[in-house]
């Protein structure tokens, strides 16, 4: 070890001796009452110093006045380098900043908020380019002109009455533009889907409603079956399709075809509400009871005849 780099290690007596001048400079800078007990001294280098204060500002627990000193070779006069608060070891901080691109997560966008999306973003891929140049011998051609014109007629040995002014048509009309067509086509979109983007999204959807979840797995049988499967357009239509059943978990999301619920078409068929059987016992009518019995049975004052009782009974010969 070189003895630069032990004295570079070793803090230099004046600088160290230098607390006084250190605390001043920090009060200074701080507020009253704020600068705290001498914590420590450390060496930057030769004849550098930097004296540690505690802070004892409310909100900065942890936190150190740091107050760096130095003096020139052969001079006995230390002076003030610079004055700054330092994080300490057990210190409480912020956390690290995150571009806002990092920390947006899916639900975040609320009614209102704009979402940029970057120029290059490997989602994307250009789409329609926004060029209107038809040919140049394009009797739809913007920008001819009358030369131009009469060059292509004489060109073509065309007999024309009169010169139409297709700036006007063109200007009035707008038909036949490649930007009209796409229009009328719905592909007039500056960026589409990339393959990259087309994947990635492919592989969300399948995570959330796939085949390894665990609704699919107690599933009867897949959605590809299902009769209330919207299957979408494009590529997508061999893997994905819109649930449309109110009452399964899914209803109005994209599901893979190999995901599966309870709510499947075909899962079972509804059995026939059982009928009731017939009463036993039929509470629901009335007995009729006459609450005072007959004249002659209240005159004899025995019950009446029975019917099962023969008017004249035979006696038995060994009776």
């Amino acid at each position: 070890m070189s003895a630069a780099t032990t004295r570079s290690r070793t803090p230099d007596r004046l600088c160290a001796e230098a607390v006084d001048l250190a605390r001043a400079a920090a009060e200074e800078a701080a507020a009253p009452g704020v600068v705290g007990e001498h914590v420590s001294a450390v060496s930057e280098g030769d004849r550098v110093v930097t004296h540690l204060f505690e802070c004892k500002e409310m909100g900065y627990r942890g936190w150190r006045w740091a107050v760096t000193v130095a003096r020139a070779s052969r001079s006995k006069l230390v002076t003030l380098d610079e004055t700054v608060l330092l994080p300490g070891p057990d210190s409480l901080q912020a956390p690290e900043w995150v571009p806002w691109s990092d920390r947006l997560r899916p639900g975040d966008m609320g009614p209102g908020d704009l979402l940029p999306t970057e120029a290059e973003d490997l989602r994307l891929e250009p789409g329609w380019s926004g060029e209107d140049v038809p040919p140049p011998n394009s009797v739809l051609r913007e920008s001819v002109t009358p030369q131009a014109l009469a060059d292509l007629v004489e060109a073509e040995d065309i007999e024309v009455t009169a010169e139409p002014d297709l700036d006007a048509a063109s200007a009035t009309t707008g038909r036949g533009t490649i930007s009209a067509v796409a229009e009328e086509l719905g592909m007039r979109r500056a960026r589409v889907l990339s393959r990259y983007g087309l994947h990635i999204a492919a592989d969300r959807w399948d995570e959330s409603f796939g085949a390894k979840t665990p609704m699919a797995q107690a599933a009867p049988a897949p959605c590809v079956s299902c009769g209330f499967l919207l299957p979408l357009a494009g590529s997508l239509r061999q893997a994905f399709g819109v649930c449309a059943n109110e009452f399964s978990p899914a209803d109005g999301r994209v599901v893979s075809l190999a995901y599966g619920c309870g709510g499947h078409s075909e899962a079972a068929v509804m059995p026939t509400p059982p009928r009731p059987a017939p009463h036993v016992l039929d509470e629901l009518g009335a007995d009729a009871f006459s609450l005072e019995p007959s004249g002659d049975a209240a005159a004899a004052g025995a019950p009446p005849p029975s019917d099962a009782t023969p008017e004249n009974p035979e006696t038995p010969d060994n009776a």
